[in-house]
Order: C-alpha cells, then structure tokens, then sequence
C-alpha cells in the first residue's frame, strides 16, 4: 500500500521515525517526510541517511499552517510528535495539552484539509488511568482523534497505544546502561514496579496493523509481555559482567506501579484479534435516550496491565535485550 505513495511523520526525528525509515526507505515508497521543529535532530538525520526519498520540513504541530503546507500531497500520516517525559509535562501541563492536545487536533485537521487518506496517532498506556500530566494529556489526544473520526469524511483515522519501547529516547534502559558503565548505582524506583516491554519494531508493526486494518476511530493495542524494573536492573547487570549496586530510590512523583494499556471498561468491548486487541469507537450521538435503552451484555470487570500479563522470565528477558541497539 506505500508503492508510490508519501508518508509524513510528525516528530520523526524521534526512535519512532528513525525505525520507521529502517523499515522503508529500501522499499518501493515515493516519499517519506520528517517534520519535526528540532533542526539539529534533522541535519544529522540528513547526514546519517543521506537519502533523497527522504524530505525534512521544519515546524511545530502547535502550528497548522506549517502542517498544512507540509501535507500537500501527502498520502499518509503517522502522528508520533508529543511531550512524552512524565517530570516535564508534571512542570509545565500546558505545554503538554499545546503538544499532544491542541497539537494533535492540529495534524487531523491539516490532514482532513489535504485529504490525506490515513492518519495513526500514537499513544501510550500512561493514557489509560492517567495520574500525570502526560497521561491526562495523552488521554485528551484520543479523545480529540477518536471525535474526529466521526467526521473527516476522507481520511481514516486511528490510533495506537503502546507500553514501554526499550532502548527509546528517554528509557530507563539506556538510563540504567549508562550508570554500569560509568561504574554508578544503578537506581530502581522500586524493584516490584512492572512495566510492558517491547521493541521499536513491535512499535512500528503495531503501527502498521493499525494503517492496515483500522477503522476510523479504533484504537489498537499489541498484546505485550512485561517485567518488573528490578528484574531489568539485574539482567542488565549480568548482560554486562558488573558489579554495581542496585539502589532502591523509591517511586517518583506521578508513577505508577503498574501501567495498564486497557481499562476495565475498554476490555468489555475489546475484539480480541490474536495478537492485538481493537477498541472500537462508540460513534453514537448526543441523542442521550440512546444511551439508556443500549449497552452491553458484558460483565467481566478486567483490565489488562503489565501486571497480570505474561511476565517475562530472566531468559526471556536477556533475548528480548539481544533485538535492540544498545551500546
């Protein structure tokens, strides 16, 4: 479906965009572009790939203009640019809601006006019983696409929420490598916390499933293992033959214990499609008698968390390292 075609990724400077790129620019795509408003991040991404199929636009997504001229043309959207480190957006909430909120509303309208065929918004578990700032924000972003979808008319709308992607920019496992080597503590907020585990390429097949099988308003979500970041630490520790201490620091402000990339009222309605699960849009109107005579059957209050999905054990763990680029 990409023979010939332009995608534009929003903050595609990111792990998200520069994974994206791995995957496509050998294949038969016209055009990838890469808007993001870091020009730094985008000159060495220009001399690392040195790639005409790639075209760099300079913008914000607080800013629709520059998203409307950069979308003529284009054919899809893949919505990765956000504020996304939890401390940030808990000292600055506003500038959160501009980004992931306003921002968002930003890229479907300039897709709706360029009549972009698809558009995948990216999301996280920190959405789903949001205590922070970025979760609330990031809750705010599908409640925005999924009410869009409603009416864009031409382009197809849908969403993706994924758990921790390990080695990502601003991951505690590139955290946690960089204090073995430098011969430092390695810090655990507390080593029962649980956390999904997945790589940029399950982000990106995620991403895919959803481009290639969503309907506008879905919101899709990749069934992922997980472990507890005491566990991470000690694999970690004897992946590298080191000796340095596991200090206990004690849960930071606005964590959870457990992340939850379904909620309890989503899992009644969730279609399980094998290895994902699709939560379907609740496009019914504001005739509000509706919602009294309708509803489901289901009874079964569960949610799926990295607690009570399939932890992974310590060999597990040490092979799931093994796919991604860590130095």
């Amino acid at each position: 479906m990409f023979k010939g075609r332009i995608l534009l990724i929003t903050g595609g400077t990111g792990s998200f965009g520069n994974a994206v790129l791995d995957r496509f620019l050998n294949s038969d795509i016209k055009e990838i572009r890469i808007f993001s408003r870091d020009e730094k991040k985008q000159h060495d991404m220009r001399v690392a790939y040195n790639n005409p199929k790639i075209k760099f636009y300079i913008g914000d997504v607080r800013n629709e203009n520059s998203l409307r001229d950069a979308m003529i043309g284009v054919d899809y959207v893949f919505h990765a640019a956000a504020l996304k480190q939890v401390p940030s957006c808990e000292f600055y909430p506003i500038e959160a809601v501009q980004t992931n909120v306003i921002g968002t509303e930003n890229v479907l309208n300039a897709a709706i006006y360029n009549n972009v065929a698809k558009v995948v918004c990216l999301s996280t578990d920190k959405a789903v019983y949001p205590i922070n700032a970025m979760g609330v924000s990031k809750a705010m972003m599908e409640k925005v696409f999924v009410a869009k979808s409603r009416n864009s008319k031409n382009t197809i709308i849908t969403g993706t929420r994924y758990g921790n992607v390990m080695a990502s920019r601003g991951s505690v496992i590139p955290h946690f490598i960089e204090q073995i080597n430098t011969g430092k503590p390695i810090t655990v907020t507390d080593p029962d916390m649980t956390r999904f585990m997945m790589t940029l390429d399950h982000a990106v097949e995620l991403v895919l499933y959803a481009f290639n099988n969503g309907k506008s308003g879905d919101i899709f979500v990749q069934k992922s293992p997980a472990t507890t970041i005491g566990e991470l630490a000690i694999c970690l520790k004897r992946a590298y033959n080191s000796k340095v201490e596991i200090k206990n620091i004690g849960i930071r402000h606005a964590e959870k214990m457990h992340e939850t990339l379904l909620s309890k009222e989503e899992f009644i309605i969730a279609e399980d499609l094998g290895e994902y699960y699709r939560v379907a849009a609740d496009n019914r109107d504001l005739n509000y008698e509706k919602y009294y005579s309708k509803g489901s059957t289901k009874v079964e209050l569960k949610e799926y968390n990295s607690f009570n999905t399939h932890r992974l054990s310590e060999i597990e763990l040490r092979e799931l390292l093994t796919q991604i680029d860590i130095k």
